[in-house]
């Protein structure tokens, strides 16, 4: 390479009146789609696909019609359930009669005794994505509620389709209106995904926020009652397990944003159809669900018995979960059930049965926990400080420090009445 200065050619500069020609030309527009497509199929070897139409918003073939609004227009559908629609063994319009004070009690959330679940909102939202952000928007909104003035078909299952993201405004205007005229919100996993989506897309459209209402997550209640039988509480399978209902057809959760993404793409409504049922079945469960857990002791599982009992003992509700945890134990509950029954014996100060309870799972379960409550029992309700002395040598369960003081007690009880049958003799 030869070097400035060392007999190199340089190329002459581009001469300024070409330049200003160049200058003078008009811009050329960059190809379009459809001319990228072509030349890629040209260079393939094979026909450029058939470009698909974009999704117009003025017609549609899924089951809503197009309202307007002073916001624009939103995609509404609307149907109406008879007071005798189950889902599996349980009336959805069992969710009016439920008790208030039992919700408050197993969603451990005293603000829902005051609430009237005949004015009970269920939600649920698809959206474009299962994070948050602000790139996250809810494309279908189903909601369910009873109607007031007709009986012969109380329960409205209404659902909102954001055909076009610019429709968003109309949506969330009748969203709010909604949420102002219910009592109490019901959801499933609400209070980590739903609300706060619907949140951020008010703050997006610089709306005020919805109006606040108690809200009922019905998921927080399921794992409580159900989780140690059922494992993952999804819906469906509470549907399926709980309630006795099979879900037929219905599509898969994950594929519910590709569905969406699709439709907008090429305008297949036939990919949305399968979402809008499937958000349908959610709000309807719900319903259901709110109907069981209002009146739960005659229908429960043993197994989800033990789970009530549990729950309405750690809401306080001594009496209400001495009932459970006498039926956990009548349907076969197995151990558990004896466990919590003598739980809350003891938090009830029937001490006679919490003893006979444990004494009972000791047989059957070889449980330090069990051996450290029938320690306390025979220390501190039968007095017999020999026998708590003898659970503890078989091993309760506690941390050394709390063993010796434990031991040491006993000791002196031990003693004492040693002393005192030989002072008798005398």
């Amino acid at each position: 390479m030869r070097r400035r200065g060392q007999g190199a050619t340089l190329a002459p500069p581009m001469d300024f009146k070409r330049r200003l020609e160049q200058l003078g030309r008009p811009p050329v527009a960059p190809p379009s789609l459809d001319e990228l497509r072509q030349r890629m199929a040209t260079i393939l070897g094979r026909p450029a696909p058939p470009a698909q139409p974009p999704a117009d918003p003025s017609e549609t073939e899924l089951p809503f019609i197009r309202e307007y609004t002073d916001e624009g227009p939103v995609y509404r559908r609307c149907e109406r359930l008879l007071p005798s629609h189950h889902v599996g063994r349980m009336p959805t319009d069992a969710a009016r009669a439920a008790s208030p004070d039992m919700l408050a009690l197993l969603a451990l959330d005293p603000r829902l005794a005051d609430c009237d679940p005949a004015r009970a909102l269920f939600l649920d939202t698809e959206s474009t994505g299962l994070g948050g952000g602000a790139g996250v928007v809810a494309f279908l909104v189903g909601l369910a509620y009873f109607d007031p003035v007709d009986p012969a078909h109380p329960l409205v299952i209404e659902q909102l389709l954001l055909r076009s993201p610019g429709d968003e405004p109309a949506l969330l205007r009748l969203l709010a209106d909604r949420v102002e005229r219910c009592g109490m919100l019901v959801t499933y996993n609400g209070k980590a995904f739903d609300m706060p989506l619907l949140a951020g897309r008010y703050v997006m459209n610089q709306r005020l926020p919805l109006p606040a209402r108690p809200h009922l997550d019905l998921l927080h209640v399921a794992r409580r009652l159900h989780k140690a039988r059922l494992g993952v509480c999804r819906l469906v399978s509470l549907e399926a397990d709980v309630l006795g209902f099979i879900r037929e057809g219905d599509v898969e959760g994950a594929d519910i944003a590709g569905r969406y993404g699709h439709f907008l793409r090429t305008g297949d409504e036939e990919a949305l159809a399968a979402v809008v049922e499937h958000n349908a079945w959610d709000v309807v469960s719900m319903a259901a669900l709110v109907g069981l857990y209002g009146e739960p002791l005659g229908v429960l599982h043993g197994g989800d018995l033990v789970g009530l009992a549990r729950t309405l003992r750690r809401a306080g509700a001594l009496e209400e979960a001495d009932a459970a945890a006498h039926a956990a134990v009548a349907r076969g509950a197995g151990p558990e059930a004896l466990r919590v029954r003598g739980q809350v014996a003891k938090a009830r100060g029937d001490r006679a049965r919490a003893l006979a309870d444990f004494e009972a799972l000791a047989h059957e379960v070889d449980d330090p926990s069990v051996r450290l409550e029938l320690a306390k029992l025979y220390e501190h309700h039968v007095r017999e400080p020999l026998r708590a002395l003898e659970l503890l040598d078989q091993g309760t369960g506690e941390d050394e420090v709390a063993a010796a003081r434990r031991r040491s007690r006993l000791a002196r009880k031990i003693q004492r009445r040693q002393a005192a049958l030989g002072s008798r003799k005398i």
